[in-house]
């Protein structure tokens, strides 16, 4: 099933239906439920006896196939550290790959979509449906594709197999090959209301739903991961060092933050230093509304110059963020570097 904020972009996409198109980038902010949306367009497509809508009718040999995760005519291609996404059936194959590669579990699972995961692909599409339908794969982040991976895929893509849909999920459409872009019609999935997306979450049992949603940027799944999020506690004592301005101790934050991973506590600066610009410049802070008059004295304190410095040296550690950098090294430089914003 697709989630409630996802109604109409479920209705607006069967104006397709008519003509589908060989490739369809699905793409918006991170944490909607895109792939969950894709899953279910692949579902319908596959299903033998869809409803008027396109709704799979989730009865048929197809859509009980495709529950289980067995669909002959189905394959999903994403990284290996994001197969529990796709369903138990994807994470167990990832297992299996990984045992096959080297016996036990000891490699690190990839980010990446490799090349040799798109040679595989095009064994299968370039065979005929199993069940005289159509054959889809779904490609999840379509932004993992690494430079081979896209180059292969885009000669499919270009000539493609008579029958065969590719459904791309993206959130970050400016990683992609212009070329990949330009074979995909391209369709924008909505970000919820913000009503919608609370009251979806209260629903799940989440207390603090507005602003759990506030700091994931609106997108109600990356709320509820954060909801579950074990770093919380941390999470809330680096906000308060944050919010301490000049007298942030950027050594305790070495100390105290350097066994989580680095793009999670740059995160967490990026965030608040987005609200700071966003409390200095319109007076509203976008992911921690609740620390509005923290935000509101920080901001009041800081160099503008210092500041747009700063911002450069927090991106350019982003770049390198999954380098196998000394955490504590780059985390004790990052907050030097914010305390000496404030004069």
């Amino acid at each position: 099933m697709i989630f409630p904020w996802q109604t109409d972009d479920w209705n607006r996409l069967q104006q397709l239906r008519a003509q589908w198109p060989h490739a369809l980038l699905l793409y918006g902010q991170a944490g909607i439920g895109k792939l969950r949306f894709a899953q279910h367009l692949a579902q319908g497509l596959l299903c033998e006896s869809p409803a008027q809508h396109g709704e799979p009718c989730g009865a048929c040999v197809a859509c009980n196939w495709f529950a289980q995760g067995n669909h002959p005519d189905y394959r999903i291609l994403l990284p290996e550290a994001l197969a529990a996404e796709a369903g138990p059936a994807a994470a167990a194959a990832a297992d299996e790959k990984a045992d096959a590669d080297d016996g036990k579990k000891t490699k690190t699972p990839s980010k990446e979509i490799k090349i040799e995961q798109v040679r595989a692909l095009l064994d299968f599409v370039g065979v005929g449906s199993h069940r005289g339908g159509a054959r889809v794969v779904v490609v999840y982040p379509a932004e993992a594709l690494n430079v081979a991976a896209s180059n292969a895929l885009l000669k499919t893509l270009e000539e493609p197999p008579a029958g065969v849909v590719f459904l791309m999920v993206s959130a970050r459409v400016d990683r992609l090959l212009p070329t990949i872009v330009s074979r995909c019609r391209q369709w924008p999935m909505s970000t919820p209301a913000p009503e919608a997306a609370v009251q979806w979450l209260s629903a799940q049992g989440i207390e603090d739903a507005a602003a759990l949603l506030a700091e994931a940027g609106g997108a109600p799944l990356a709320a509820l991961a954060l909801a579950a999020d074990e770093n919380r506690v941390l999470r809330d004592w680096t906000l308060k060092q944050l919010a301490a301005g000049a007298d942030c101790d950027a050594f305790a934050c070495g100390e105290t933050l350097q066994k989580l991973p680095v793009p999670v506590v740059i995160g967490w600066m990026q965030r608040w230093l987005y609200d700071l610009l966003a409390e200095r410049t319109a007076g509203s802070p976008r992911y921690f509304p609740a620390a509005s008059a923290a935000l509101a004295r920080c901001s009041a304190q800081v160099d503008a110059n210092a500041f747009a410095r700063f911002m450069r040296t927090v991106t350019r550690q982003r770049a390198v963020e999954n380098h196998p950098l000394n955490a504590r090294l780059v985390f004790e430089e990052l907050f030097i570097g914010y305390r000496e914003l404030f004069v």
